[in-house]
């Protein structure tokens, strides 16, 4: 309890230096995963705090090689560790976990893909991220451990993987390829089954002993040009508030 009350604390310590502080212009580097929720709490954080929060989505791996070629941000949040932690101590200075994401198979609403068993049919169609991107990492992992389950027979892997048409640079494309019916099938993560998407898209069970539980890492960069406010936005997506508009989006709590 008492080290939940000191977070809660520091937390409103630093909205109110964010707050305090002359307002400020924020980049904020950002995987494609969390573009929904993100410009919902950028909102929120500027309308409490008076900066101008501005966002860039992209692959996780794609927002890396900008930094590490010099682009200019203030915060960068990462879907992966992998695309993170290399940044520590060189272009960030401290890495947080604010946000938990899991797996799910999506296809088109009416489709006859009811499994994970129906994925290997010949001629399917199926769409996952490139094996950089996060969620193509975390989707290769997922088809290891079906492997060595071998609760759907030999070479699941392999039998799923020749099914697939198009590997693309970020998640909201693979998942783009279901939704315009170009795709019978994707790998993305839960959060990615948005309001706008249920209408088109239907989600088929993935078994928890399969998935795979991804942390969400969040940092300053070491040349942000107004670190306060971007220790504030960091302050603000721990916050209740902002872990509320995160699970409102499909995100599972950091803790």
């Amino acid at each position: 309890m008492k080290r939940f009350l000191m977070a809660r604390f520091l937390t409103a310590t630093l909205l109110t230096l964010g707050a305090q502080a002359h307002a400020a212009n924020l980049t904020v580097f950002a995987a494609s995963s969390l573009t929904d929720a993100f410009t919902e709490i950028g909102r929120d954080f500027d309308r409490r705090t008076g900066n101008r929060t501005t966002f860039q989505f992209a692959g996780s791996q794609t927002l890396r090689a900008q930094l590490e070629n010099g682009a200019q941000a203030d915060v960068y949040a990462s879907a992966s560790d992998a695309q993170f932690t290399p940044l520590v101590g060189k272009l960030l200075t401290v890495r947080q976990v604010f946000a938990r994401n899991t797996l799910t198979v999506i296809v088109p609403r009416g489709s006859a893909v009811k499994s994970l068993a129906d994925l290997t049919r010949p001629g399917l169609r199926i769409v996952i991220a490139s094996p950089a991107v996060p969620v193509g990492a975390y989707t290769r992992q997922m088809l290891g451990a079906v492997d060595r389950a071998g609760t759907y027979g030999r070479d699941y892997a392999a039998r799923f993987l020749k099914n697939v048409v198009s590997e693309e640079p970020n998640v909201r494309q693979v998942a783009l390829k279901v939704s315009l019916g170009e795709a019978d099938a994707a790998v993305v993560y839960s959060s990615d089954l948005t309001p706008s998407l249920k209408g088109r898209v239907q989600a088929v069970a993935l078994p928890s002993r399969f998935n795979q539980l991804a942390a969400y890492p969040v940092g300053v960069t070491a040349s942000a040009r107004s670190g306060p406010q971007a220790r504030a936005f960091v302050a603000y997506l721990l916050s209740a508030d902002g872990q509320r508009t995160l699970r409102k989006w499909g995100f599972r709590s950091a803790r």
